[in-house]
């Protein structure tokens, strides 16, 4: 996959990563503590409310053999569209619209357009993929729902852990700093296969309508090599009226997902 679409799907959508990852070490400075109900609960006090958001964004790629620098334009109806614009050197060069229902997605450079589902892009991902993860993903929440799952808790380096209990090759952390129970960082591992998924969270900033983390860095390694994703906010508004217009140009082949 390009760099561009790279940019556009593996921040959006995590797909050239797969979602799937090498288990990290845990720190020495660990203690078990009794699972506290109230973290889960006390993350979700955090949600922003918004109707819409639009982000204006710098984004930086780079794997082992490259790196590009684009910006991004991000456009949030809450719950119900996400619309993303790359460009270099102000052209287009790829967009996407994502909703509960569907994914779509072109891309100039191969001049290749997708649109789908989110059930075909998980069978070919071989991980659950949902609009909610991505909205989550982009506004600084878990990427799953805390509220469904069950965690054991621990401390490492002043930072709560929750570590999924399901006993399954795939693993998923997240830790919350103690203070707002903001989300710090989140690993997706999977060891069989040696890849790794972390997406780490910085700089927040405290908005009316909530705290929006305004750095998100995506750290992703598979046996092909690593690959990072630096996303910083640089623009940020709230409830505007937006138009989310998308067309795929004419003459570009579409991309079937077997």
């Amino acid at each position: 996959m390009k760099k561009y679409i790279a940019i556009l799907i593996v921040t959006i959508l995590m797909i050239s990563c797969k979602s799937k990852a090498v288990a990290v070490q845990n720190s020495n400075t660990e203690t078990t503590v009794k699972i506290d109900n109230k973290t889960v609960e006390k993350h979700y006090e955090n949600k922003l409310d918004f109707s819409t958001l639009y982000i204006k964004a710098s984004a930086k790629y780079e794997d082992e053999k490259q790196s590009q620098n684009v910006t991004a334009e991000i456009k949030i109806e809450k719950d119900k569209q996400i619309l993303v614009s790359v460009r270099f050197l102000g052209i287009t060069m790829a967009k996407a619209l994502i909703t509960p229902t569907t994914v779509s997605y072109y891309e100039k450079i191969k001049g290749s357009y997708y649109e789908g589902d989110f059930t075909s892009l998980s069978k070919w991902l071989g991980t659950e993929l949902n609009y909610n993860k991505v909205q989550n993903l982009l506004v600084g929440e878990a990427l799953d729902d805390l509220r469904k799952g069950k965690y054991t808790q621990t401390i490492v380096e002043n930072l709560i852990r929750l570590e999924d209990e399901k006993e399954t090759n795939l693993k998923k952390t997240f830790f919350l700093e103690p203070e707002k129970y903001l989300i710090q960082k989140e690993q997706i591992s999977q060891a069989s296969e040696n890849r790794m998924l972390e997406i780490k969270y910085s700089d927040n900033k405290v908005f009316n309508q909530g705290t929006l983390p305004t750095n998100i860095e995506i750290n992703a390694i598979q046996p092909k090599g690593k690959t990072n994703i630096n996303l910083n906010y640089n623009s940020i508004s709230f409830n505007e009226e937006l138009s989310f217009p998308y067309s795929v140009p004419s003459g570009y082949k579409k991309v079937i997902i077997d």
